[in-house]
C-alpha cells in the first residue's frame, strides 16, 4: 500500500498522527507531515487506512493501481432487447410490484 498526504487539504486535526504516528508526523501548527515516502507494510495497513478514513478533510489518500473486477457477461443475450423489458407479466422475476 502507498499514501499521499496533500497538505494543503490538511487543516490540523491530528487523528492521522494519533492512529498511524510512525507515518505522519505534527509540525509546530499542527498540521500533518508524511514520514517517509508512504510506503505501508501489509502489518501496519489497518493503523493507517483508519487514519486515512478518519481524516475530516480527507487530506490522505491511497495512491497505486487498482484491481477492478471484470463483469460477468449476461449468460444469454437475445436478439431482441425487448424481451428483457420489465412488465407486468415478469414483475416477479424482476422483483417489484405495485
Amino acid at each position: 500500500m502507498k499514501i499521499r498526504l496533500d497538505r494543503t487539504v490538511c487543516d490540523g486535526f491530528g487523528i492521522c498522527a494519533k492512529y498511524a504516528p510512525r507515518y505522519f508526523s505534527l509540525d509546530d501548527w499542527g498540521y500533518a507531515s508524511l514520514i517517509g515516502d508512504g510506503t505501508v507494510p501489509e502489518s501496519d495497513r489497518d493503523a493507517v487506512m483508519r487514519a486515512l478514513m478518519d481524516c475530516p478533510v480527507h487530506a490522505i489518500a491511497e495512491i497505486g493501481e487498482r484491481i477492478f473486477p471484470t463483469p460477468a457477461l449476461p449468460l444469454a443475450q437475445s436478439e431482441d432487447p425487448a424481451e428483457q423489458l420489465k412488465t407486468e407479466e415478469n414483475e416477479a422475476e424482476w422483483g417489484f410490484t405495485r
